[in-house]
């Protein structure tokens, strides 16, 4: 994972800080909303109930969501260019590379080589853009609304916290798995590429067919592992929503805190699921990523620093 991260950062370090810069900003804005939310409904709760407070709050709130969206719009256009920049980066090597090889007669075959400038250099350039940017959003937003919610109600804190130890448990165990699988597709993907150029079709059809077929088994035996982790996940996630709910409807009753606070923390709850979700699915990405790259790295021969600075 160094490696990559290596890799990315070399090639685009003053742009990723410009996106971490723009990423913690939004992370921090993350949980205003709550605690204006929380505010409006013990306002509507209170005695001393007024229009002008609640227009006060109202227009508040509306105006922190519109700067966040505005920053999560600049964050998205930046990564998206980097993305892209980077996908261009990758063939443009790619292609110096298979050029090295047509002079040279070095045994990578055509097929492999289509499939990584085609779909390889796609996915990993796409990555490449949000690859700090990303998890620093999503990890500053559960930071900041676990930190919130801790603040007003410690016992709904130490809840969402508890939620989110045994997810990361489960991704690690499962995509340990998922990753074996993730580097045998792609393998066997090259492989029925290369024959797929050859001249003869005919005579490689039924071998090609079989790498389909296995294909199609790798994909099945990741799909019940993955589906296998979502299913827990999303136990985990209703079992703390559950918990929330009759915690904080008990404090309610025995006088200890207010509603504005548990709704506040329910849908606190709310916005660290969708971080936590991603930040799942990033480390997946990451780890195939991870496997592509030293895949791609094999392209390049035992010496890929020489097309670093080919102009």
């Amino acid at each position: 994972m160094l490696r990559l991260y290596s890799a990315i950062w070399r090639a685009s370090a003053g742009r990723q800080i410009l996106l971490i810069l723009l990423s913690v900003a939004v992370a921090a804005l993350a949980a205003v909303p709550l605690e204006f939310q929380r505010a409006i409904v013990n306002h509507l709760t209170s005695l001393d109930v007024g229009a002008e407070r609640l227009v006060y709050l109202g227009l508040g709130m509306m105006g922190v969501i519109l700067l966040s969206l505005a920053l999560k719009w600049v964050l998205g256009y930046r990564a998206g260019t980097l993305g892209e920049d980077m996908i261009r980066l990758i063939r443009q090597r790619l292609l110096w590379r298979s050029s090295d090889i047509n002079e040279t007669g070095e045994s990578v075959r055509k097929g492999t080589m289509t499939t990584a400038i085609s779909a390889e250099a796609e996915e990993l350039g796409k990555f490449a853009g949000g690859a700090f940017s990303d998890p620093v959003v999503q990890i500053g937003t559960l930071i900041s609304v676990i930190g919130y919610i801790s603040s007003t109600q410690p016992g709904l804190g130490l809840i969402a916290f508890s939620m989110i130890v045994p997810q990361i448990i489960i991704v690690l165990v499962s995509q340990r798995k998922v990753n074996v699988f993730v580097a045998e597709r792609v393998r066997i993907l090259r492989s029925a590429t290369d024959q797929l150029t050859t001249e003869d079709l005919d005579a490689v059809e039924q071998d090609i067919n079989a790498l389909f077929d296995d294909i199609y088994e790798t994909r099945k035996r990741m799909f019940l592992w993955k589906l296998s982790a979502k299913f827990l996940l999303s136990v985990i996630n209703g079992a703390g929503t559950v918990g929330i709910l009759m915690l904080g409807g008990w404090l309610v009753l025995q006088g200890k805190t207010d509603v504005g606070t548990v709704v506040a923390a329910t849908s606190g709850l709310g916005r660290i699921q969708g971080p936590t979700a991603f930040l799942i699915a990033f480390y997946r990405q990451v780890s195939a990523n991870r496997i592509k790259y030293e895949l791609m790295l094999e392209l390049f021969g035992p010496d890929p620093t020489r097309y670093r600075h080919r102009t």
